[in-house]
């Protein structure tokens, strides 16, 4: 994918990090290295990124961009799209989403074996001590668990 470039004007506001998110969902969805996600490419890409479209609003943007009826969208306008859709995001949205992946059970809280399987499944070995301080330090209403009010607080603090 060596012709792909950022598009400089909507990617201004957008930081390096959120760049480089959209660029690799693209590389890594882009299958044949052509510079252009399919309708099944994009949906993948666009749900690695936490956007969950239906399969008529795939083809829609797809359409909006399909200036050479090959029903596909090339990078730019991949870049573009996602861009506009990560500046809307809610943060407050976002760490609930983030929540929901450590709320391995399901249960509304973050336990200490939640958070040292996250640990685990990201390559981290912690102890079981060390989770334990993690849950105690932020752990306001003393259940032994972080719930997503307390998640949301630790991350809007940061």
């Amino acid at each position: 994918m060596s012709g792909i470039r950022m598009s400089p004007a909507r990617g201004s506001q957008l930081t390096e990090e959120q760049r480089q998110e959209i660029f690799e969902a693209f590389s890594l969805f882009d299958m044949n290295n052509d510079g252009y996600l399919d309708y099944h490419e994009l949906k993948v890409a666009m749900r690695a990124l936490g956007f969950d479209l239906s399969k008529r609003e795939v083809l829609d943007l797809i359409d909006k961009h399909d200036n050479d009826r090959r029903r596909q969208i090339k990078y730019d306008d991949f870049f573009q799209e996602m861009g506009e859709r990560m500046l809307k995001r809610d943060p407050v949205e976002e760490i609930k989403r983030a929540f929901q992946l450590f709320d391995k059970n399901g249960d509304k809280k973050i336990t200490v074996q939640d958070l040292r399987e996250v640990a685990q499944e990201l390559g981290e070995n912690l102890t079981m001590e060390e989770c334990h301080a993690m849950i105690d330090e932020f752990d306001m209403d003393d259940d032994g668990a972080i719930n997503e009010e307390e998640f949301i607080s630790i991350c809007m603090d940061n």
